[in-house]
């Protein structure tokens, strides 16, 4: 049985162990199915991960000191490098399919997932959901996908071999294994920001390296890292891939004018993005963020006389939807990832935005938030719980502040103890500690480009946090100068501190931390860091939808308000059930009624 515990058994992200080369699939590749050691016939019959042939990992600590270097540098290279990384111009020698999914009845059921491979509790509690033959929700029984639509972002912190398999591959294999009933489900992925720290090495060789590829009972057609499915009922999906929010490759875009030469004026698109741009381009004051999906919009879907009806797109990890006259704008990321609010979300959009500096932007037109899970009460009740889950998650982020604080105390204490001159309080040690705190503060508070709209508070909410971080220092200096400690021979002294002064100041500076995630949210700054490093795993959302042979799509929007903590083997579960099934209840419910798109 895996059970949740507040100190998991698991190693911590970024120095997770990968399972033995023994277990699930061989390191060396031997076997491309990825079944080899697991044949139709064996079912694991405990959660032995040399059994399930991987390794459950726990949530990401995001404010643990190796992830956020490693996920920085990484992100930093992706952005420096990112056009000498990328893969999508080399995509072009693969093969340009346009896939069929429009069945024989006509009609489709098809599933979307984004934002999953976090902490395994969360990610499989979706997965078994996703994998299940049938789902009934409020009366309604709604069969699953024939088709899985992954929005991006796959895998945390950062994409490797080991990471997709013990955080995605594992767990969706285990939800739905490889059976030799047909028909098989397919699966199509598209990449999102996390996807792309590598470059798309390791996303291309899990989903796209042949055409007979699959993961678990999920068929793996597609060849590139992005594409274009024909749908029933004159229904088309377009999944674009940006690197970045930067542009769309002209390989790409050739790909998908090749792909609408046969979408004609009665025809409907929903279009898939890694990131919902119409979002930020409000929220973040970027309105070149959108630009490029206007772009894709104009040049390659307009001149055909369809309608694009739903953009769909992840990186968000919660569920909102804007509605327009023309269109839905729907972001669904709650596969697995740390829970993000939603109580910051603006009340309406104008898609484009009307500030654009593109010339030849499209008509901008108003969208309305009209729904949004958690609800924004719900939402701020979780943010609230940041003094307790930000130092129970990230017990090193805790570890490395009090490290800081009594250094800094150390030299404070060791300045004033001279007496003197004021002169002293600006010895060397002393100025390099505070000024790491202060630059390391501000840059907490990631302030943007000057010529950004509320640049300014940005930079004013980091000064104070590394104002406050400093005044603790300086009360803890007072603190050790009315102790016995200071007069110790060396090295007695530091001893002391590191054993007794730093667990203290260390929590109290994560709490400081803390009051300042939640207070500077409320200006609409480090609201990702509030809830990244609390690692909520609650509040999970998917897609299912149906496209009828009367022509409506029909959107149903599904909410897990608690996922499933303790799972359980279920070695004598017929063919292609799940491997392990839960323990306890693990409900779905509807987040708003079903949305009818015609």
């Amino acid at each position: 049985m895996i059970e949740d515990r507040d100190q998991p058994a698991h190693p911590e992200p970024g120095e997770a162990q990968s399972a033995p080369a023994e277990s699930g699939e061989a390191r060396s590749a031997p076997a491309e199915s990825g079944e080899a050691d697991h044949p139709r016939h064996r079912r694991p019959a405990s959660l032995d991960p040399r059994e399930l042939g991987f390794t459950p990992q726990r949530p990401v600590g995001w404010l643990a000191p190796l992830v956020l270097l490693n996920t920085g540098l990484r992100a930093l290279l992706a952005i420096l490098f990112g056009a000498y990384l990328d893969k999508r111009e080399l995509q072009n020698a693969l093969d340009d399919d346009v896939f069929d999914e429009r069945g024989t009845d006509g009609e489709l059921w098809l599933d979307y997932v984004a934002d999953l491979g976090d902490g395994f509790h969360a990610t499989y509690s979706v997965a078994w959901l996703l994998a299940q033959h049938e789902l009934e929700v409020e009366g309604r029984r709604l069969p699953r996908g024939r088709v899985l639509l992954m929005g991006g972002d796959q895998v945390y912190p950062v994409a490797s071999g080991d990471a997709y398999e013990n955080r995605t591959k594992g767990p969706y294999r285990a939800a739905l294994p490889e059976t030799s009933r047909a028909p098989h489900p397919t699966l199509f992925v598209l990449p999102g920001n996390h996807d792309w720290y590598d470059g798309l090495t390791a996303f291309l060789r899990l989903f796209a390296r042949r055409k007979d590829g699959h993961i678990g009972g999920w068929r793996t057609p597609q060849r590139r890292s992005y594409f274009a499915v024909r749908l029933p009922s004159n229904w088309w999906l377009f999944a674009i891939d940006e690197q970045f929010d930067a542009y769309i490759d002209d390989p790409q875009l050739r790909y998908f004018e090749k792909a609408a030469h046969d979408v004609g004026p009665d025809d409907r698109i929903i279009v898939m993005t890694p990131s919902p741009t119409w979002v930020k381009a409000e929220a973040d004051h970027r309105p070149e963020a959108y630009d490029a999906v206007d772009y894709f919009i104009r040049t390659i879907l307009a001149p055909t006389g369809a309608q694009v009806r739903l953009l769909v797109s992840g990186d968000l990890h919660h569920y909102a939807r804007f509605s327009g006259a023309d269109r839905d704008l729907v972001t669904c990321g709650g596969g697995g990832a740390y829970l993000l609010g939603t109580h910051t979300l603006p009340d309406r959009l104008t898609v484009p935005p009307e500030d654009t500096l593109t010339r030849h932007a499209s008509r901008s037109r108003p969208y309305d938030l009209v729904s949004r899970f958690p609800d924004a009460a719900t939402s701020r009740r979780f943010g609230r719980g940041v003094f307790l889950r930000v130092p129970m998650r990230n017990p090193g982020f805790a570890v490395m502040l009090g490290i800081i604080h009594t250094l800094t105390m150390l030299a404070l204490a060791g300045a004033i103890s001279q007496g003197g001159s004021i002169q002293r309080l600006f010895s060397i040690p002393l100025v390099l500690m505070v000024t790491l705190i202060m630059a390391g503060t501000v840059l907490f508070a990631q302030p943007p480009g000057a010529s950004r709209d509320g640049h300014s508070r940005h930079w004013i909410l980091g000064l104070l946090h590394g104002i406050a971080q400093v005044a603790l220092a300086a009360g803890g200096a007072w603190v050790w100068q009315q102790l016995p400690f200071r007069d110790w021979s060396w090295p007695a002294p530091l001893v002391v501190s590191a054993v007794l002064y730093l667990p203290v100041v260390g929590l109290l500076a994560v709490e400081l931390c803390a009051l300042y995630l939640l207070a500077a949210s409320h200006f609409k700054v480090n609201v990702n860091e509030l809830y990244a490093g609390q690692s909520i795993e609650d509040a999970k959302s998917f897609l299912r939808m149906h496209i009828g042979a009367d022509g409506v799509l029909t959107i149903y929007p599904l909410g897990i308000d608690t996922i499933c903590r303790r799972w359980a083997a279920d070695p004598e579960g017929a063919e292609g059930t799940p491997w392990l099934k839960p323990e306890e209840p693990l409900r779905v419910r509807l987040i708003e009624p079903p949305i009818a798109k015609k």
